[in-house]
């Protein structure tokens, strides 16, 4: 059993979707600043969910059973389609996956919010240029490579702020089967400058480097399978290109549950 409710400060503000394994939501509302969703599902479910039809669709996990959804407003709908979450209607998907899907290797593409979550997966980081909604963390596996341009929709990326020191974090909140990863790098040139290697470490102890070139293409790194709860990318080295700006578009992580 699923359901979803959607809430404004705790006070719920329409009766309760519910469904065996699967919703098909429609919302006759215009969202407010502080309106949230409240999905519940088993504990440790895996559900594939559309919060808006203009986003992708994507793969959450409740290690509690519950997925508190923020709906994006104000600053933070920088990096949404224009008009996203700003029209009456609003449709949303939400269904149980199966075992054969978890157990599948696959790319693991969440529905990921900025700031604390109680879903996973989920990106952090130690910096994030200016503090602004376009080059936060989980503008990395929001499932788009669009990387041309920056600093509007759909070129938001995780920025660094030029500082040498940052890392990016991505928490499975549970233990995978870790079988390979692709960067696509920001390739905004010539604003853009790039990183020519970087490390990749794992919550096994496992410590992988690898090299990086000037392209917009995604570039596969071989990981070696590894049973992980995170990774963190880190020691990012920069190219000697006169722009302080490299950046991360987009960071896929494919992989299987035990």
């Amino acid at each position: 059993m699923i359901s979803l409710t959607l809430r404004h400060e705790g006070l719920s503000l329409l009766p309760p979707f519910r469904g065996e394994s699967e919703l098909h939501c429609c919302i006759d509302r215009a969202y407010e600043a502080g309106d949230e969703f409240c999905v519940t599902a088993p504990a440790g479910s895996h559900l594939w969910v559309q919060m808006d039809t203009a986003l992708p669709g994507g793969e959450v996990y409740l290690p509690r059973g519950v997925m508190t959804w923020r709906v994006p407003a104000g600053e933070a709908r920088g990096s949404y389609p224009p008009g996203c979450f700003s029209a009456a209607r609003h449709i949303l998907l939400l269904r149980l996956m199966t075992e054969a899907e978890t157990r599948a290797e696959r790319l693991i593409s969440p529905a990921d919010l900025r700031g604390e979550t109680d879903f996973f997966p989920h990106c952090t980081a130690n910096v994030e240029t200016r503090g602004e909604s376009v080059f936060a963390a989980r503008n990395v596996i929001d499932g788009l490579r669009f990387n041309t341009y920056h600093g509007e929709w759909p070129y938001q990326s995780w920025g660094i702020g030029a500082r040498e020191d940052a890392w990016c974090r991505l928490d499975f909140g549970r233990e995978v089967e870790l079988t390979g990863m692709a960067l696509t790098l920001r390739a905004d040139f010539p604003h853009d400058a790039w990183w020519t290697a970087g490390h990749c470490v794992l919550s096994d102890g496992t410590e992988l480097a690898f090299p990086l070139r000037k392209t917009g293409e995604p570039q596969r790194i071989a990981t070696g399978l590894h049973r992980v709860r995170w990774l963190r990318l880190e020691r990012m080295v920069k190219s000697d290109d006169p722009s302080a700006f490299p950046s991360l578009r987009q960071w896929e992580v494919f992989g299987r549950d035990p």
